[in-house]
């Protein structure tokens, strides 16, 4: 999972000025698909989804970043809960962010093993002075003791994912590897940006090496499956926690918006599965697909009860073997705080506290730029009464957000709509 990374910036994405040879050989073998989605434009709550299958919004994980005596519901069973049942060895590695406190420690969630951060973002390079200060919830730790490392932090996440892999366990194994990038602060090394003296913005020129660091270890992470002669028989997922951000010169191009709000350069992401023993080649897989059915399709492919595990996203493996022609999805949904939307087919419906409803096709308009909420009376309402229903479903959040992100993602769902 990468950090913030934009929809428009990976080479198999379109991108002409940032490299991504790993993830572009990746892409070739694997099911791309072209309409995925996460279940929020921010870190946290993606993640809370991701890792139950659920909407998070089901157990209260609706705002970002848990307060220090919050985190995900203890009550919710997790993708490595399931997996560990099924006799898998489970690992994290990388940015967690679902709760500081003990309770909410990846290994009380059902991982085995954990080498990463609590909280969100931190420095790129060791830092004593701040990030890695013995009492900050962004140090790097292992199984909960705080470590040092050397060098770039990207790099040290992709040494120890090959760690993982390399265990000499006879079990199957399940690793979520978790990185912060391309997520701020701007930190790259001086061998990487260089590779990227072409781009004259600096800004993007960090980013692009960021994600080269990135794609370097996840090129580590494919040549040991190779070598293990595991790569046939293991699922590879490949996808980003949200859309770019405003803050990291990330491109979303040709959709509208980033991340934080409600338009699909928020919430649609580049997203890929690998499994070569049963889809051999790659091909675009076009129906509309979520993170959710992450959990649900590794669940079956282990050979769990996925209808007993009580999901919101589906198995996947029907769909991609032709067994069944219809959408995963017919409808999609997401709500945090002052803002919603949702999907019905290729019609999307966005809300905006205070301001009201947009209405667009995405089929004809895939960058949001007609309201069509006067045109379609009839299909705006039915769309605003499922939605308001589904809310009514939820769980009523267990924490919130500064009102400044309420006065500035909602300058930004309007201006987008208004066409500022």
């Amino acid at each position: 999972m990468a950090d913030d990374l934009g929809w428009a910036d990976l080479g198999f994405q379109g991108s002409k000025d940032i490299l991504s040879p790993n993830l572009d050989r990746l892409a070739t073998r694997s099911v791309r698909f072209t309409d995925g989605h996460v279940t929020a434009s921010v870190c946290s709550p993606s993640r809370a989804g991701l890792m139950t299958g659920k909407y998070q919004q089901r157990f209260g994980h609706e705002a970002n970043t848990p307060p220090a005596d919050k985190g995900m519901d203890v009550e919710q069973v997790t993708m490595a809960d399931s997996l560990r049942k099924q006799g898998y060895r489970t690992g994290v590695i990388g940015k967690w962010h679902l709760g500081d406190e003990e309770q909410y420690y990846p290994t009380g969630r059902g991982f085995d093993y954990f080498y990463g951060l609590r909280e969100g973002s931190r420095s790129y390079f060791y830092n004593a002075k701040k990030d890695d200060k013995p009492n900050s919830n962004r140090r790097i730790e292992h199984n909960g003791q705080h470590v040092v490392f050397d060098g770039y932090l990207t790099d040290v996440l992709g040494d120890k994912a090959v760690e993982f892999l390399k265990d000499d366990s006879a079990d199957p194994f399940f690793l979520f590897l978790s990185f912060t990038a391309p997520h701020g602060p701007m930190h790259a090394t001086e061998t990487d940006l260089a590779k990227f003296s072409h781009i004259e913005n600096k800004k993007r020129r960090t980013y692009a090496a960021m994600i080269w660091a990135m794609d370097r270890a996840i090129g580590r992470v494919l040549d040991q499956l190779d070598s293990s002669g595991q790569a046939d028989d293991t699922i590879v997922w490949f996808l980003s926690d949200n859309g770019g951000a405003t803050n990291n010169g990330s491109i979303n191009l040709p959709l509208a918006g980033h991340k934080g709000i409600k338009f699909e350069g928020g919430i649609r992401v580049p997203f890929l599965m690998r499994w070569t023993n049963r889809f051999a080649n790659g091909r675009l897989f076009n129906p509309m697909v979520s993170s959710l059915d992450i959990f649900a399709t590794s669940l079956a492919a282990a050979g769990g009860d996925v209808e007993a595990a009580k999901l919101d996203g589906v198995d996947l493996l029907p769909f991609l073997e032709g067994k069944r022609s219809e959408s995963p999805h017919e409808e999609l949904y997401w709500h945090k705080l002052w803002f919603s939307a949702m999907r019905d087919g290729p019609w999307k419906l966005i809300y905006v506290q205070g301001y009201g409803y947009a209405l667009y096709n995405l089929d004809d308009d895939l960058a949001e730029s007609k309201n069509l909420a006067d045109a379609h009376p009839d299909r705006l309402n039915s769309m605003k009464n499922r939605m308001v229903t589904w809310k009514e479903g939820m769980q009523e959040p267990r924490w919130g957000e500064a009102e400044q992100w309420f006065k500035t993602h909602s300058k930004n769902h309007i201006r987008i709509i208004e066409g500022k």
